[in-house]
């Protein structure tokens, strides 16, 4: 049975070996190998991880099947001071992709913003990531096309979906 449990400063680690096992394969042929390898350093160093919780509101939550972690969420509540509920981070075990492990992850978020006063929920997905059909599947609209500027000349070319809340 698939449990959803909150990440705590020592599930890190977990963290991190979850998206290094999981961005070659969603991201391999999106991405140059430079840009990936910048990504994964900046954004899943372990200061990094502990400044999006200490200072910018994150919680972190992980799928479990019994002592198992196959994937990790994680979100913000509030959103640029709107009632909104933001899906910053969502990644799972590519081996274990297809077992609905991802929309589990979603119906925690989406019950723990309803009880937050969130209306809707929102995340950005790559414009060329196979997920992107996964949200659409499970409610989510395309509401804005974005490209963020990173270090490097990188670039992040995203949608921006959102999903009300029921």
């Amino acid at each position: 049975m698939i449990t959803i449990v909150t990440a705590t400063a020592d599930d890190y680690k977990n963290i991190q070996d979850i998206a290094h096992q999981t961005w070659p394969v969603a991201y391999g042929e999106i991405l140059a190998k430079a840009q990936l390898d910048y990504m994964l350093g900046a954004f899943y160093n372990e200061e990094a991880l502990k400044d999006s919780v200490a200072n910018k509101g994150h919680y972190f939550i992980l799928a479990k099947e019994g002592e198992e972690i196959l994937g990790f969420a994680s979100y913000e509540h509030h959103y640029n001071q709107k009632s909104q509920t933001k899906i910053h981070k969502i990644y799972i075990l590519p081996q274990t992709q297809g077992k609905g492990i991802g929309k589990k992850l979603i119906d925690y978020v989406e019950k723990v913003a309803k009880e937050n006063d969130s209306s809707e929920l929102s995340l950005n997905v790559n414009r060329f990531n196979k997920a992107l059909y996964f949200y659409q599947k499970i409610g989510f609209q395309i509401v804005e096309e974005v490209d963020i500027e990173l270090e490097h000349g990188y670039l992040m070319e995203d949608y921006v979906m959102e999903k009300p809340i029921q």
